[in-house]
């Protein structure tokens, strides 16, 4: 099964480091969001990069196609808020894990 990168981009790049309390709770449902599509095996794993420029959020899905990617984001509650985040969606051209090599596309 194909493998795609997702970036989120925060509002601001200072997001990480300056929520409000309602920014911080739409956070807290943005992870229990992304832990069911991990938990369900289509998220292998999600987590905030330091990136000097400004944190951004990295998952990275296996799924069937870029559509079922989009159709999992559609229900971020985050991407859904109107607050200003947009995404990236990148697909693998190979991916390795461990020592195993994964196909991008069998």
């Amino acid at each position: 099964m194909p493998f795609f990168v997702c970036r989120l981009i925060a509002p601001r790049p200072t997001f990480a480091f300056d929520m409000t309390e309602a920014e911080r709770d739409m956070m807290g449902r943005h992870g229990a969001y992304l832990r069911q599509w991990a938990e369900e095996g289509s998220i292998i794993l999600f987590g905030p990069v330091g990136d000097p420029k400004g944190p951004w959020g990295l998952a990275i899905f296996e799924a069937a196609d870029e559509a079922k990617v989009k159709e999992i984001l559609d229900g971020d509650p985050v991407l859904s808020s109107g607050a200003g985040f947009s995404h990236e969606i990148l697909p693998m051209m190979q991916a390795v894990s461990g020592r195993r090599l994964l196909p991008a596309n069998p």
